[in-house]
């Protein structure tokens, strides 16, 4: 009998794993890969204090007071200054399009009030759908503004200017609570989607492969396209049930409204539920096993959390992020879904979003096609 321990079956028993390893290419990219996606996503898509977040202006007084206020704005790392807007009902659109996040308002006379002491209200109207924007920005063009009367408002005209010189007043558009849970709730939708059909449909399909059940469907007839909609389609039932528990459990326990257009939510709705079958379907065919396919799955669900603005304001994230970001069908559902339950948005104001997840969905499913093979070779 051998002694209590072998070095040359230990060697032996380490030698065959790492010519394992070697040979479950995928497994061993994940693990390393993985912690460098995970290292650039949280080191950079992460930002509690979200800055560059784009700003229009409304203009009521022209003096030298208000040129440094627009100039300090321009300079902050908070506002990403895009111009001027006129009119109540202009800005009311840019936030709610999402082409701003902040307009802000200069009255009429605001340096002569300021001068005489009259406290001149200025008006800051926020898109709160998403509440961590707004706390910080709102905090900096305080502390702008005071900057700007100290620097422009000297010597007999500063003895003048009363304190407080200026009052802020903030409407919080769309949430004016401030609740988390009105701007998480809908964006959950989009991830609870992402997780449940890209990771079923990928582990079912490898799962026929595994059994053997795969090779008898090659054998048939059927062309790629037939067989990836004849199997991901039944999974858009399962995806019908969640959205409808959703819905009803985010009005009765979330209270967070549906204000916009039924049929806007369903068009985005399918779009995206088939786009995360088809990406299910893509993995499949690069997955051998079920663990395989469970990583490479785990894999499209980092991004979608991160990159899409469900965790962050998408504005708030360096550019390559938000570049990146674009190509997630994730955020593309999630404007819709915020679209449509909280600032009441009909199909035109989704259309882009919609397009998009049509040509995502174009690439993904013809890649799958392509990658499909018709033997198990």
């Amino acid at each position: 009998m051998s002694g209590f321990f072998s070095i040359q079956r230990f060697g032996a028993v380490l030698y065959k794993e790492f010519i394992q390893m070697r040979r479950d290419r995928i497994t061993f990219g994940m693990m390393i890969g993985l912690p460098i996606v995970q290292l650039f996503l949280f080191g950079f898509a992460i930002n509690s204090d979200p800055r560059h977040l784009p700003t229009l202006v409304e203009v009521g007084d022209n003096g030298p007071l208000t040129r440094a206020v627009i100039a300090g704005m321009q300079n902050s790392t908070y506002f990403d200054f895009k111009g001027g807007v006129a009119g109540v009902g202009a800005g009311e659109e840019a936030l709610r399009r999402g082409e701003a996040n902040f307009v802000v308002v200069i009255p009429r006379d605001f340096e002569r009030d300021v001068i005489r002491g009259r406290s001149p209200e200025i008006l800051v109207a926020a898109d709160a759908s998403d509440p961590s924007a707004t706390g910080g920005a709102v905090s900096a063009l305080n502390g702008i503004v005071n900057v700007a009367i100290a620097e422009t408002l000297t010597g007999p005209l500063a003895q003048q200017a009363a304190a407080p010189a200026f009052s802020m007043i903030v409407h919080r558009e769309y949430n004016p609570e401030g609740k988390t849970s009105t701007n998480i709730v809908p964006g959950l939708l989009a991830i609870i989607l992402s997780m449940t059909m890209v990771m079923i449909t990928a582990i079912a399909i490898v799962k026929e492969t595994e059994r053997g059940t795969m090779e008898m469907l090659i054998a048939t007839p059927v062309r790629p396209l037939e067989v990836m909609l004849g199997k991901i389609l039944p999974y858009v039932f399962v995806g019908y049930v969640q959205t409808i528990v959703f819905l009803i459990a985010a009005q009765l326990v979330f209270g967070v409204p549906f204000e916009g257009s039924f049929w806007a939510f369903y068009l985005g709705f399918n779009l995206f539920v088939l786009v995360n079958l088809s990406l299910g379907f893509l993995i499949s065919t690069a997955a051998k096993s079920q663990m395989q396919a469970m990583q490479l799955s785990f894999f499209t669900i980092l991004p979608s959390i991160l990159l899409s603005g469900f965790m962050f304001p998408f504005a708030g994230m360096p550019g390559w992020a938000q570049t990146l970001g674009q190509a997630v069908p994730a955020t593309h559902f999630l404007r819709v879904v915020r679209m449509v339950m909280l600032k009441g948005g009909d199909v035109a104001d989704v259309t882009r979003e919609l397009w998009a997840l049509a040509a995502i969905l174009l690439v993904i499913s013809g890649v799958a096609m392509l990658r499909y093979r018709q033997t198990l070779d």
